[in-house]
């Protein structure tokens, strides 16, 4: 009996699913009849070419909104801000850093990643030279003509920027997903916004508390209302003096910090320690905040980052200003 060959055939839908368009010729054709045998051999063979999943590329839509679309799990990455490097260990995929920015510094590990420059003045020959298989870029921080230079050169880059404590959550989520690692980003988003929640429901309700929180001292420095440290104001139940001012972080005046008068000034300044330029405020007695010594420090890296550790920064803040409701007579 003679078998019609069917080399030129389209295959079913389902197989073109799995990204299969021709049948190879030999699996249909033959000189003479088969025997059962061979027929069932080639019958599972065929079976195990079509079942086969074909590789699905990863497609994530980074903070800007932006498909990045990569061909495989990255082996070889970049990290162009701190907390893109904390995000990347989180979700399992710190081991696959080759270059981070200066001050990527936690984990432990993190230390020994080689440097490609700040975040502010990156080396770029230092990050093409690492081949990297994706760039994780900072659009606040990275300066956008070095960020355009990344991509003209053909570099594929993810922008990250939480901008509120949930987002956090999703940075998580999409790292894990960016990495290859999807479900160990589930589970560390999971994690965090569990313990969102509860500092969240412990402090939902409580008296507001007027704030102003300090950056830097010269010049003087603060946030928004739209920084994600103005959201952490927010979820202790803080009113941030500053909250309205348009955009993420700015200079303001002495005078209108003496004239918003408020209840706690809380700095982070540059380093873990308490920043001297702290009590300078003491200048002025009959600041509510001085006079009631309600002049705290939360070390930068627990709070500036958006990182599963700010957290931790907000704990503080939360008690922080618990201190001062009581302080006030509040219960």
């Amino acid at each position: 009996m003679k078998i019609k060959k069917f080399c030129n055939a389209e295959v079913a839908e389902d197989a073109k699913e799995k990204q299969i368009t021709r049948a190879p010729c030999s699996l249909y054709s033959a000189p003479s009849a088969p025997s059962a045998t061979s027929a069932f051999k080639a019958f599972l063979f065929f079976l195990a070419f079509v079942l086969t999943p074909a590789h699905a590329d990863i497609a994530v839509r980074d903070d800007s909104g932006q498909a990045v679309r990569l061909a495989q799990a990255p082996k070889r990455i970049v990290s162009l801000a701190p907390h893109a490097t904390e995000l990347l260990f989180e979700v399992g995929a710190g081991g696959r850093i080759v270059g981070a920015v200066s001050h990527s510094d936690y984990p432990e590990e993190a230390k020994r990643i080689p440097r490609v420059g700040g975040y502010r003045s990156l080396d770029m020959e230092a990050i093409a030279a690492l081949r990297p298989d994706v760039i994780v870029a900072w659009p606040s921080g990275n300066t956008p003509a070095q960020v355009e230079k990344l991509k003209q050169l053909g570099l594929p880059i993810y922008l990250s920027e939480p901008k509120r404590i949930a987002d956090i959550a999703s940075a998580l989520e999409r790292m894990g997903a960016l990495t290859g690692n999807a479900e160990a980003g589930r589970q560390a988003a999971a994690r965090f916004s569990q313990k969102h929640e509860a500092l969240r429901a412990a402090y939902a309700g409580r008296p507001p508390v007027r704030v102003f929180y300090q950056i830097w001292n010269s010049p003087l420095m603060t946030v928004s209302g739209e920084q994600i440290i103005g959201d952490a104001i927010r979820l202790c139940g803080g009113e941030n003096i500053f909250a309205k001012l348009p955009t993420l972080t700015a200079t303001v005046s002495l005078e209108a910090v003496l004239q918003a008068d408020p209840e706690v000034i809380v700095a982070s300044g540059m380093a873990a320690q308490r920043p001297p330029w702290l009590d300078d405020w003491k200048r002025w007695p009959r600041l509510r905040a001085a006079k009631n010594d309600q002049l705290h420090f939360i070390p930068a890296d627990w709070i500036n980052r958006a990182s599963p550790r700010l957290l931790q920064g907000a704990e503080r803040l939360c008690g922080i200003l618990d201190g001062a409701r009581k302080g006030n007579g509040a219960p």
